[in-house]
């Protein structure tokens, strides 16, 4: 059911979707998720696999040769995973196009950039989204000045990428999308809640009215937020997976991925950003 509102959105970004290079083209990647990274056998995935080994799913041409039936085969992980266009940058300009079957010796040092790359590219999205808030106006210039400053990055050499300190340019670009997050949530009414970091896992907050709150990094794990009111909510490093979302409003909020939306529950009655959709399984359990 769709909420009525008494003022519109602060936080809903004027320009519609973020850059089309920063969301996964797996068509230009060479499997760099199914290689480069671990994962251990759990709810989230059906085997062990250390990282540099291929998936056992990979196929020669790169693709996934169980995509659509991953969540029935048992890697719902491999589902909410999102590189944010960091694959097909090191496959195709990184490494120029020179895959790692075919040239067995850039295997290691692109595995090992991957990573790298994708932080940037994380980075790039949250920084390009803070551009589009119009209360984030009076920080736009210093957002562009590190949006620079990441690019440049990812235009870096193999090697230079391998050197940089990710944790210390993080701590750099979060003091600027911290400060974005309290200007568009300042412009909310009201008390607003502080729930930064909280252990929300399982919490029962149907209906709950956090518009405007701060919920950077809580875990909302198999919380029931259905018909909460998320509007204007810093949502950055949020937990959802398995957060039932059934009917909230989300239209504005600030810092969501497609990735943290793929993780949790919802249907076609949850309101959502514009540079979001809502996840396949969403409207598959809906017509279930």
């Amino acid at each position: 059911m769709s909420r009525k509102r008494e003022t519109p959105s602060a936080g809903t970004p004027a320009t519609g979707p973020v850059r089309p290079d920063l969301r996964a083209d797996c068509a230009n990647c060479f499997g760099l998720c199914c290689v480069a990274l671990p994962f251990a056998r759990s709810a989230d995935f059906a085997v062990d696999k250390p990282a540099g080994q291929p998936c056992g799913n990979l196929q020669a041409d790169f693709r996934c040769g169980i995509h659509t039936r991953l969540r029935e085969r048992g890697f719902s992980g491999c589902t909410v995973f999102d590189c944010f266009g960091a694959g097909q940058k090191v496959s195709q300009v990184t490494f120029g196009g020179r895959d790692w079957r075919q040239a067995p010796d850039t295997a290691p040092r692109m595995f090992e950039v991957f990573p790298v790359m994708r932080a940037l590219h994380e980075l790039l999205w949250y920084v390009a989204e803070a551009l589009t808030l119009r209360p984030a106006r009076p920080i736009h210039a210093d957002l562009r000045l590190a949006r620079e400053n990441l690019e440049r990055h990812t235009r870096g050499s193999a090697e230079s990428l391998a050197r940089l300190d990710v944790a210390a340019l993080r701590q750099e670009v979060n003091v600027l999308l911290l400060r974005a997050g309290e200007l568009v949530r300042a412009e909310v009414p009201g008390r607003k809640k502080n729930h930064r970091g909280a252990d929300l896992i399982g919490a029962r907050l149907k209906g709950a009215d956090l518009r405007g709150a701060n919920l950077r990094g809580a875990r909302l794990i198999a919380a029931d937020l259905s018909g909460a009111d998320l509007r204007e909510a810093d949502l950055i490093g949020v937990d959802f997976r398995d957060a039932d979302l059934t009917g909230a409003d989300l239209t504005g909020a600030i810092f969501l991925t497609q990735a943290q939306l793929d993780a949790a529950k919802g249907d076609a009655t949850t309101e959502l950003p514009r540079a979001l959709s809502h996840p396949a399984h969403w409207v598959s359990a809906t017509a279930s």
